[in-house]
């Protein structure tokens, strides 16, 4: 299974800062560190964790950005893609647009984010809480077991 991380669960994770899915970060990051299930995260939302990290030491926000690229593939869209982004008036975000895109150009069957309704209706790539991405994985599991016996 192949997913794009939204960046507040990267951040999430990263920041280990109190949210609603802290748990379901840290376990959707392992799955990937595992190989579990094949994980992205968008190149741009880089600038965005160095962004929201600028107050903390440049040696640890160095250190997490490069635990992001050893876990996940980076990816990125190509410049029709990032015009449709702008032209798609569904998304009031252009950053959710963007994820949509890279979610796109890395043949995901899932972003996982936090902000469920901001993707929600609009998304080319269809949108999963953590939560239902576990559920996802867990009955992918239990079906792949089922199969082989």
């Amino acid at each position: 299974m192949k997913v794009l991380i939204d960046t507040n669960i990267a951040l999430t994770y990263l920041s280990g800062r109190e949210d609603t899915y802290a748990k379901e970060a840290r376990d959707i990051m392992m799955m990937c560190a595992k190989e579990e299930i094949d994980g992205a995260l968008a190149f741009h939302s880089l600038s965005i964790i160095w962004y929201h990290t600028r107050y903390m030491p440049d040696e640890i926000r160095r250190d997490w950005i490069r635990q992001l690229c050893d876990v996940l593939t980076i990816t990125g869209a190509d410049n029709e893609a990032i015009l449709e982004a702008i032209s798609d008036v569904y998304f009031e975000d252009f950053e959710d647009a963007m994820q949509d895109r890279c979610a796109v150009s890395f043949n995901a069957n899932y972003i996982v984010t936090a902000n469920i309704k901001d993707f929600k209706d609009h998304s080319i790539i269809p949108a999963l809480t953590p939560t239902e991405l576990l559920e996802k994985v867990a009955e992918n599991q239990k079906s792949v077991s089922s199969d082989s016996v």
